[in-house]
This record gives C-alpha cells, sequence and structure tokens, in this order.
C-alpha cells in the first residue's frame, strides 16, 4: 500500500487509510514505534514494555557478544 509524505509543521508525516487504521485498531493519540531496517523501516503499535526490552537486549548483547554471535551463526 503506497502513501505520501506531506508537510506537517516543521515535519513530515503521513495519513493512514481508515482500513489500515480499523483493522489495527489504531485510533487518534495511540503510540507506535519506528523500528529501522535493512530494507527501511517498520512501524509497530507501541508496546508499555518495548522500551525495557531493548535496554535489556543491548545489555545482554554487549555482555554476550561471542554467544550471540555464534547463535547467530548457528
Amino acid at each position: 500500500m503506497q502513501v505520501k509524505l506531506r508537510k506537517v509543521g516543521n515535519s513530515i508525516g503521513t495519513s493512514f487509510p481508515k482500513e489500515v487504521l480499523d483493522r489495527l485498531g489504531l485510533v487518534e493519540g495511540d503510540s507506535m514505534n519506528l523500528v529501522i531496517t535493512d530494507d527501511g523501516i517498520k512501524l509497530v503499535i507501541h508496546d508499555p514494555n518495548f522500551d525495557q526490552v531493548m535496554q535489556a537486549y543491548r545489555e545482554g548483547a554487549s555482555q554476550y557478544r561471542n554467544a550471540m554471535r555464534e547463535l547467530a551463526d548457528a
């Protein structure tokens, strides 16, 4: 599905078709997380625990870098 980027104040934004909002159960004021991937960006519905989970991942990934690398290669 293609959407256009538009100027919104000093930023750039887009709008989502009603069908998408209804399907995902999103309403005005809901939060989403923007994740940068190798292919572009991914928007995911905000999980209140997301920041804590990502912090735990960063700490674990740093502390267990070699083990994580071996698991990734498996």
